[in-house]
């Protein structure tokens, strides 16, 4: 079942085109990672999904209520964690989500709920200002949770955070995303490999990419590291079959080589060494991952945590 549907959305700010014309659907029960580098229009997107941004045209359909008509309607089925996550900090935990609950009317129960479900039972009686951070997202996620969304949209949820405190969310993320639509942006490329069934790239407000995560991995482009004991002339390892690309990043005997095929190409290398009287120093495979594939599509380097 879709539960998201996006149709030419687009967005200007005076002469500037932040978002260009995307399209793309969600089906309920995914959890799908949007990427793109810094002003690329994840947090523009978002923000027109959520209602906070009008589109300059486009439409968008969060279970068939327009962004644009059911505004009113969007609120109660939508969680939306910004990326600045802006919490009242004098506040205390329980006393915050109470206050987000009389907004919403719903019932006291569901605080606990929610509570519960986020970890902060320990840390309910206490102020947010003395919270962590990591304590901090989680009563953001509370709150976004809080009127049991079909819909959750999530803004850098993970940006700051120290190793435990990043497992802690992800684990969080998935559970929620098992019975709801999670759009998820993000710099890190592990973490949408850890949580995230699909991804979608946007570069310069066009969206350029739109894959299952398990697609990624079976697809035929391999990377074979091999270092010899001496150098050889392209023109040579040009002979191995299936080959495409042939890098020497170092100008030394190490040599990256892309190979259009899914068989596995490291008997093939070794042969080539063997025929030519080459010693390998070391041979390895390094199969294509989501921050190739970023890299390829917007030239930008990723977040490695």
């Amino acid at each position: 079942m879709t539960s998201v549907k996006v149709e030419n959305l687009t967005k200007k700010y005076k002469n500037q085109l932040a978002v260009d014309n995307i399209s793309f659907s969600l089906k309920s029960g995914e959890i799908v990672g949007f990427l793109g580098p810094n002003g690329a229009g994840k947090s523009t997107t978002m923000k027109m999904l959520t209602g906070f941004l009008a589109p300059t045209s486009g439409d968008a359909f969060i279970h068939s209520n327009s962004i644009l008509k059911d505004k009113i309607k969007l609120r109660q089925i939508i969680g939306y964690l910004p990326e600045h996550n802006p919490l009242y900090l004098e506040m205390y935990v329980r006393e915050y989500l109470n206050f987000c609950a009389q907004i919403y009317k719903i019932s006291k129960k569901q605080i606990e709920e929610v509570i519960e479900l986020t970890g902060l039972k320990e840390e309910s009686h206490k102020k947010i200002e003395q919270l962590s951070k990591g304590y901090r997202q989680r009563v953001g996620l509370a709150a976004a949770l809080l009127h049991d969304p079909e819909v959750l949209i999530l803004d850098e949820p993970t940006t700051g955070l120290d190793p435990n405190q990043l497992v802690e969310i992800r684990n969080l993320i998935k559970k929620v995303g098992k019975t709801k639509t999670v759009l998820l942006s993000t710099h890190i490329m592990q973490e949408v490999e850890a949580v995230c069934d699909r991804v979608l790239i946007i570069h310069k407000g066009s969206l350029v990419a739109d894959k299952y995560l398990k697609d990624l991995k079976d697809e035929n482009l391999q990377v074979i590291q091999v270092e010899f004991d001496y150098k050889i002339e392209n023109q040579a390892l040009k002979k191995l079959p299936n080959l495409i690309k042939i890098e020497n990043p170092t100008g030394s005997f190490f040599y990256e080589l892309s190979f259009d095929t899914s068989d596995d190409m490291r008997s093939a290398v070794f042969d080539f060494a063997r025929e030519n009287g080459l010693k390998i120093l070391q041979l390895s495979q390094k199969l294509r991952n989501l921050e190739d594939l970023f890299r390829e599509l917007t030239g930008e380097k990723t977040v490695s945590k």
